[in-house]
């Protein structure tokens, strides 16, 4: 601990204690976590392209996307719009993930769950 002291300080200790803390220090583990994309059906198509973009670097640390698109009003009535939205972003997203849960329409929500490739 200090040579340069008189008379010198020493620490004992357990090495094999010492040895498991100083992998775990090195060690870095990454949970995968489960993002969330909150997107609407008049998206410009700029945005859109900008969270694709952000979905991507997600998947690529191995983190699942969860793509929401949100409905208001009379918006539910073209449900079909959302969906082919979702698909699109799908789509653009199929080189680095795939699709664990596909499209879901609950109440004024439609989801649609990746997962990235191994």
């Amino acid at each position: 601990m200090a040579p340069q002291a008189d008379p010198p300080v020493c620490r004992l200790m357990n090495f094999g204690k010492f040895k498991y803390r100083q992998k775990k220090k090195t060690h870095k583990h990454h949970t995968s976590q489960l993002k969330e994309l909150r997107v609407r059906p008049k998206i410009d198509p700029h945005d859109l392209q900008t969270k694709t973009q952000q979905a991507r670097k997600f998947l690529q640390r191995k983190d699942k996307v969860l793509v929401n698109m949100i409905f208001r009003g009379r918006e539910r009535a073209h449900a079909e719009l959302g969906k082919e939205m979702l698909m699109k972003v799908a789509q653009e997203l199929e080189d680095v993930a795939k699709v664990e849960k596909g499209v879901t329409l609950d109440g004024r929500k439609m989801s649609l769950l990746l997962a990235p490739k191994t």
